[in-house]
This record gives structure tokens, C-alpha cells and sequence, in this order.
């Protein structure tokens, strides 16, 4: 069986009850940690520490167990349950000015799971934290921001604009994020459920033969 093969086969796995566990228990995880409430800017989004916990989807589970996990969590908030900060949910969050954020959560993961585990290599450090400011910041808020914009009636350079005032509190979850999947990765690596794909070991000029041979 080639590469590739093995990589379709692990990519068509299908759920089994530990991955239902997994995404039960990350999406608790963001739902424990809006407990804690958030404030207002304006009067428009919250902020608070739930990006922590998609950033920890993404990272932890992947791109597309990530997106489960978010997913299964705003159906919840949907249904009614008050599990986002301050208590809120129903379907009246959904039209409200954080709604794109929420739906960003989703679009969020996919792309922190897709750059944190690139390749299928072991996370790093460097990676980790690129994963989850592109897709734990930047992707939320491209689809954030044009959606309250639409919502609040404001122009949308007004409200990227003030929008910038979260930056520096993702920033920090960011780097809360990056320490706790790299902890992991050193001390408990079967929190990820993977098998990564070692790395190339170099042959150093030194270990060639002058024809260019790798010496045995």
C-alpha cells in the first residue's frame, strides 16, 4: 500500500466513540469558558475567553473535528442552551452583531487544524502560534466583521476599526493556546490521536563519499 493510500484511508476514518468523545469535550470546554462572562465595546461583541477554546479545537483536533466541535456547540447555543459568555443563546444570537463571529469559530478551526498539523507533521512551537492567529483571529474576523457591520448599519472600515481593540486580548490567548498544545505534544502526544510523519534527517557534506554517496 503506498503513502498516499494510508493518508486517504486515515483521512475516511470514521468517527468512532472516542472522537465523540473528544469533540463533546472540547465544545464544553468553550461552552465552561464564556462562564466567566465578557463586556461589551460600543454596545455591539463581546469580548471574551471562547476564541481561547476554538483556538484549542482547531489546534487539538484538527481541521475538520475542530469544526465538528464548534459546530455541535452553536447547534446547542440554537436549540437554546445558555452556553456562550454571559448566559446568552437561542437562535436570536444568530442575527445579532456577534452572529459572524460565531459562524467564524467554525471557519476558524478548520484553518488553525489545517496549518497546526501541515503535512502531518508533529506541531511546532512556530506553527502553533501561526495556526492559531491566522485562523483563531484574522479568519473569525474576516467573517465577523462584515457581518456586524451589516448589523450595526455601521460602515465597515469603522467597524474593523474598532475592532482592533480585541487584538491585543487574542494575541494573549494565542500565546495561552501555543504553550498549552506544545506542552502536550511533549508530555501527553496522545491527546492529538495522530501519527505524524517523522521528520527528514538531513546527511551532512561529511557523511557523503566524493561521488556523493551517502557513506554506510
Amino acid at each position: 500500500m503506498t503513502d498516499s493510500s494510508r493518508t486517504l484511508r486515515r483521512g475516511a476514518r470514521r468517527l468512532d466513540a472516542t472522537d465523540v468523545a473528544r469533540v463533546a469535550v472540547v465544545a464544553a470546554l468553550v461552552a465552561v469558558l464564556g462562564l466567566p462572562g465578557g463586556f461589551s465595546l460600543f454596545g455591539a461583541v463581546p469580548i471574551t475567553a471562547q476564541t481561547l477554546g476554538v483556538m484549542l479545537a482547531g489546534a487539538l483536533l484538527g481541521p475538520w473535528l475542530g469544526a465538528l466541535s464548534m459546530g455541535v456547540l452553536l447547534a446547542l447555543v440554537a436549540a437554546g442552551l445558555p452556553l456562550l459568555a454571559g448566559g446568552r443563546g437561542g437562535i436570536g444570537v444568530f442575527v445579532g452583531p456577534s452572529a459572524g463571529y460565531l459562524f467564524g469559530w467554525i471557519a476558524g478551526a478548520v484553518v488553525i487544524g489545517l496549518i497546526v498539523h501541515w503535512g502531518n507533521r508533529k506541531p511546532v512551537a512556530w506553527r502553533t502560534f501561526a495556526g492559531v492567529v491566522v485562523g483563531g483571529i484574522l479568519v473569525v474576523y474576516a467573517v465577523g466583521i462584515p457581518v456586524q457591520s451589516l448589523v450595526t448599519r455601521l460602515p465597515l472600515a469603522e467597524t474593523a476599526l474598532t475592532s482592533l481593540a480585541f487584538v491585543p486580548g487574542d494575541l494573549v490567548k494565542a500565546v495561552i493556546a501555543t504553550a498549552v498544545v506544545t506542552t502536550l505534544v511533549r508530555a501527553y502526544p496522545r491527546a492529538f490521536r495522530r501519527t505524524w510523519v517523522a521528520k527528514p534527517v538531513a546527511v551532512t557534506v561529511s557523511e557523503r563519499d566524493r561521488d556523493g554517496a551517502p557513506v554506510a
